[in-house]
């Protein structure tokens, strides 16, 4: 099992490939996604509702910020 800090950097790399192909929607959803497979980065439910505003106002800067912002 990956440590918690080599899960968290994977789930950023994968969902930051689909914001620089212009994906915000695929970008959030997979770092949502991705972070709930791990015990130690499962995220609260008000988090995740965070991400998909980035997605409803389709913010690429914001959804950068969001994604680069778990530490």
């Amino acid at each position: 099992m990956k440590t918690r800090e080599e899960h968290l950097a994977w789930c950023k790399e994968r969902a930051l490939e689909y914001l620089d192909h212009g994906d915000v929607s695929n970008a959030i959803a997979s770092m949502l996604s991705d972070l709930n497979k791990h015990e130690e980065t499962k995220i609260p439910s008000h988090l995740g509702i965070l991400g998909l505003m980035y997605v409803r106002d389709n913010d690429k800067d914001g959804a950068r910020r969001y994604i680069n912002g778990f530490k």
